[in-house]
């Protein structure tokens, strides 16, 4: 039993692996995956097509422009192992004060509960489930399009 358990874990870890490699940056703001494994995700849809994103707020941006398509899987990288899991039946964490990716208003996933309320212990926030991190990523696509991406977009032509 524990060789099993073992090996299906390994072979998780070698999937999460795969879908970095398949998709090494994200596809709506070109930011490295693998660098943001903690929060980066994997949208599958049912007409067999996937969609790696870098965080929350980019599959929102992937699945608002692809309301003809029905997402089949929707994984997310977990906070602390990086490995991908279910966003349905990761604990979320809304706010705090770690700086999010890709937004003003951080949500991040974690495996286990435990992860989740020692990290509000250290960084607050409130538990939440997929369906409101989604829903607060949605909100949040204006200002933070508004305010930081374009922001950080003026400021790089700057620098160059």
């Amino acid at each position: 039993m524990a060789i099993a358990v073992c090996f299906f874990s390994v072979a998780g870890m070698v999937s999460a692996q795969d879908d970095v490699k398949k998709y090494p940056s994200c596809k709506h703001c070109g930011m490295d995956r693998e660098a943001f494994a903690y929060s980066r995700m994997l949208i599958e849809y049912t007409d067999g097509t996937t969609t790696g994103t870098c965080s929350i707020r980019c599959a929102a941006v992937d699945l608002a422009v692809n309301t003809d398509k029905t997402p089949k899987a929707v994984m997310v990288g977990d906070y602390n192992s990086k490995a991908l899991l279910d966003a349905k039946k990761a604990i979320w964490v809304a706010g705090g004060n770690k700086t999010g990716v890709m937004t003003g208003n951080a949500k991040w996933a974690f495996a286990q509960k435990r992860d989740a309320e020692q990290f509000i212990a250290e960084n607050g926030g409130k538990i939440t489930n997929y369906d409101a991190a989604l829903k607060a990523a949605y909100k949040d696509l204006d200002p933070d399009t508004k305010k930081m991406i374009r922001e950080k977009g003026k400021k790089r032509k700057t620098e160059q």
